[in-house]
């Protein structure tokens, strides 16, 4: 049992499951199937089966720490379905070196937090200023300015009277928030300073910049990445930083992060859209002059000393949702025997969608094999999104995780369960087949369209359950769980996160859920609906 997932784990990447296949046509039976149809088949039919489908209340909150912001998310959107969800950042920062030295009567110019959104590479505007005069230390200097725009990626209302404008304010948190490793819940409240640090109109663009000079080309300023720069209270680092040089505040990490504990990044308004940026690539940069004598002469010579934002500090993602009058707050929530009619999902805490194939189906597919004898070729679960709640013109979600649950089952490490106890783990057909040519979790289809729909790819864990013999035992330490009656899978928006190493999965807990912006509205178990959520079963006869 170890071995296969290993096995499968190792196989897989996050490019696969980040991936997402486009068809337009009704599905065939893919290779998955046919390999799995040892005896052949002569034809394929499809033949379909209601299911349960319902929401799953995540309490609007998700573990949010460092360990799970491989991007962190600023902004506010609010929007009739789901309601608002805004979205602040919190960080510790750290010296880059400690007792540092700043020199004789040193005095803070300024301090730029930098921010690094993901930004769309292929749009860029360029302008360039062949008149421009650069303020150096040494005095004005004839240069050339190029700025180069791009539109940061963006989910949500961009255009909010002409152009979406967040006002993004910088505090000081007040709240010791402990190490990196700490895990720390997305609705998890800490302290701050309500006194602005510095503030920052975005217009929804980042920039770079180059500056040469005009007599012989070379470089003056240069900016790698665009990003967002703040500008923060220069007096206040004076103070902070500056006036403690030599005292115990500065004088190693352990005193500095219970000293400075961190700073809130946050936007004022409460409509707009949401964006994401690199919490490790995040710069703050401090600007200063101090006395330097040589030779008897002394100036005051410009320094820079940059803060470590990176890796190794507490990062948090601060979510906040107000579903008072949407459609989410007047939906049925989790009804397990018949199902809700519509279905909501969304990442960074929202809703997640379970979806239940009963008995009784299991049972009439188990008859329908014995008696036509018909071996089962391929197995979806068929989602769409709903026609007329989701009629808009937001990004279909492209990311999903899929998961199951099984009774009794193996635990993720190989070892045997509480044959009693529930546990989550990736779907049979992901842990057997994922080596197979044609296999994908899922597969998307008219995302260009109104509605579009999904395929969520359960072919083994179908087949095992019709096909085989319930009597394989538990206590043998085969694959197969003891007798089961149904199959329980949930599905969350976000995708399944590869190992540090890239070489694989790093495991089903691990998943992009906690930063995904996505959301949309499905149809669940209506039975009035011709796009419910069914069970498509491809199966030959010979």
């Amino acid at each position: 049992m170890i071995h296969t997932i290993k096995k499968a784990i190792t196989v897989l990447s996050l490019v696969v499951f980040g991936s997402v296949l486009l068809y337009n046509c009704e599905p065939d039976a893919d290779s998955l199937g046919e390999q799995l149809f040892l005896d052949g088949a002569a034809q394929g039919n499809e033949k379909s089966f209601d299911v349960i489908a319902f929401n799953i209340d995540n309490n609007d909150s998700i573990r949010s720490d460092a360990g799970k912001l491989g991007s962190a998310v600023l902004g506010a959107f609010n929007e009739p379905q789901f309601g608002k969800q805004k979205a602040s950042y919190l960080t510790q920062l750290r010296l880059s070196t400690y007792d540092p030295d700043f020199g004789t009567n040193a005095v803070v110019d300024s301090v730029v937090l930098v921010m690094k959104p993901i930004y769309a590479t292929d749009s860029v505007t360029t302008t360039t200023d062949e008149s421009f005069v650069y303020a150096g230390v040494d005095g004005n200097v004839d240069a050339k300015k190029v700025v180069n725009t791009y539109p940061v990626s963006k989910y949500g209302k961009t255009k909010i009277n002409g152009k979406t404008t967040f006002n993004i304010k910088v505090f000081e948190v007040t709240d010791f928030l402990k190490s990196a490793s700490d895990t720390v819940k997305s609705n998890q409240q800490f302290a701050y300073n309500p006194t602005a640090l510095g503030a920052k109109e975005f217009k929804g663009d980042v920039s770079s910049v180059t500056i040469t000079k005009d007599s012989d080309g070379s470089s003056l300023f240069t900016t790698t990445t665009p990003g967002i720069r703040i500008k923060l209270d220069k007096d206040f680092f004076q103070t902070k930083i500056i006036a403690k040089k030599d005292q115990p505040e500065l004088q190693d990490a352990s005193n500095f992060i219970r000293y400075f504990r961190g700073l809130r990044i946050a936007v004022d308004e409460n409509d707009g859209y949401l964006f994401q940026f690199s919490p490790n690539d995040m710069e703050m940069i401090m600007y200063y002059k101090y006395d330097k004598t040589d030779n008897g002469t002394t100036t005051r010579p410009q320094t820079t000393y940059t803060f470590a934002l990176g890796s190794g500090n507490a990062h948090i993602g601060q979510y906040e949702y107000d579903r008072d009058g949407s459609t989410l707050k007047n939906t049925v929530i989790g009804n397990r025997t018949t199902g809700d009619q519509k279905l909501f999902a969304q990442g960074m805490g929202g809703p997640s969608i379970g979806v239940i194939i009963p008995k009784e189906k299991i049972d009439s597919l188990k008859l329908f094999y014995n008696n036509n004898k018909a071996a089962i070729i391929g197995a979806r679960i068929r989602i769409y999104t709903d026609k007329n709640s989701w009629d808009n013109s937001y990004i279909k979600p492209t990311a999903f995780t899929f998961l199951q649950k099984y009774k009794g089952k193996y635990k993720p490490d190989g070892s045997l369960a509480d044959p009693n106890k529930t546990v989550t783990n990736f779907t049979d057909d992901l842990l057997n087949l994922s080596g197979l040519a044609g296999y994908t979790i899922y597969k998307s289809y008219d995302l260009d369209k109104n509605p579009a729909y999904y395929e969520f790819v359960v072919t083994k864990s179908v087949k095992d359950l019709v096909e085989k013999n319930d009597s394989d035992s538990y206590s043998t330490g085969s694959y197969d769980p003891i007798k089961r009656n149904t199959l329980y899978f949930r599905i969350d928006m976000g995708s399944f996160l590869s190992n540090s190493a890239g070489t694989g999965l790093a495991g089903y807990q691990y998943t992009s859920r906690a930063f995904n912006t996505n959301r949309a509205v499905f149809v669940g178990s209506d039975p009035s609906n011709a796009n419910r959520v069914q069970l498509k079963v491809i199966y030959g006869t010979k």
